[in-house]
């Protein structure tokens, strides 16, 4: 709470002094549900730096993919189409495998561990946004993902042919080694897909299925803790260089109050979700012991092969990372 007060009474101090000036709207693209909590803690930062700021920077925050789908964000704000915008980086392992560092099965399991991978990651992750032309805001990561499924699943023999929701580069090779089908489906897509069968299953946490009311197509979620991916906030590095002093401070203390906040919500989070989707009817289960043996065996070959594709910087990260356990 302190470090709260502090934050707090920093961003009012800015906001009281800033002189006023013309106002600049920054239109922030978000993937996710407006009810979701990235997009709750996302609106109220937004608020944050409208407040901050004396309305010189005014945020207005887009949910549900409604402005771009969530695997474009990047890109619009890399390209300036907007100068804000919040995104999976993981979805982009694909233009450099370090983005999938929070997405590698079974090497962070609980948030005190993702915190601790994220401390070792930050940095690396950072330059490598910046020869982007992006500047890391805040991140704040999601509730340890399980497995839906329309089906009773024991074992991964039980997976093989299941049309399987991906969405990054890990869940398609889970897919992979699971014998699973996988379908590139985006976040607000979701409860159409599972709707109309051209997915049958996921890999997500207890908010997305809570959000996406998915017990009204899905009947299991197996509590398997796989990884726990993060959201990240960006902006477009030629507009933050652009932007004053003073309201640079203001855009770093509101995100410093969005990602305490963030995290929060994400852990108080985990057990409402996993609650709602039992309300819905669902059956929320631990993994039987054959089907943890089984996942624990495919998590190492995708840890052994994201090491390969990451190099030494992906080496490096779980090194520090290791050193803190």
């Amino acid at each position: 709470m302190k470090k709260l007060s502090k934050l707090l009474a920093g961003t009012a101090l800015v906001a009281a002094t800033s002189a006023p000036a013309l106002a600049e709207v920054w239109d922030m693209p978000m993937a996710y549900s407006a009810s979701n909590f990235h997009s709750v803690t996302g609106a109220e930062f937004a608020r944050c730096v409208t407040t901050g700021t004396g309305g010189e920077i005014e945020i207005v925050t887009h949910p549900g993919g409604s402005l771009f789908k969530g695997a474009d964000i990047k890109r619009a704000v890399q390209t300036g189409q907007v100068p804000i915008g919040e995104r999976l980086l993981s979805g982009h392992q694909n233009e450099n495998a370090l983005f999938g560092f929070d997405s590698v099965p079974f090497l962070a399991t609980s948030f005190d561990d993702a915190d601790k991978l994220w401390k070792a990651a930050r940095g690396p992750i950072s330059d490598l946004l910046a020869s982007q032309n992006l500047t890391l805001l805040y991140s704040v990561p999601w509730p340890p993902q399980g497995l839906y499924f329309k089906n009773p699943v024991t074992s991964v023999a039980d997976m093989k042919g299941v049309k399987f929701r991906s969405y990054n580069n890990a869940t398609s090779r889970l897919a992979e080694l699971t014998g699973m089908l996988p379908v590139t489906i985006e976040a607000a897509e979701i409860s159409q897909a599972f709707a109309t069968g051209v997915a049958d299953s996921m890999i997500s946490s207890g908010a997305t299925g809570y959000d996406r009311k998915v017990w009204e197509s899905l009947n299991y979620f197996y509590d398997v803790q796989a990884w726990l991916p993060r959201n990240y906030v960006l902006v477009n590095s030629d507009v933050w260089n652009a932007t004053s002093p003073a309201n640079r401070n203001v855009i770093r203390g509101c995100a410093q109050l969005a990602e305490y906040a963030g995290e929060w919500r994400s852990k108080e989070y985990t057990g409402f979700t996993l609650q709602g989707l039992r309300d819905g009817g669902m059956t929320v289960a631990p993994p039987s012991d054959q089907l943890r043996a089984d996942l624990e065996k495919v998590g190492k070959t995708m840890t052994a092969e994201w090491l390969e594709a990451a190099g030494p910087e992906g080496r490096a990260i779980v090194e520090a990372y290791r050193a803190m356990k």
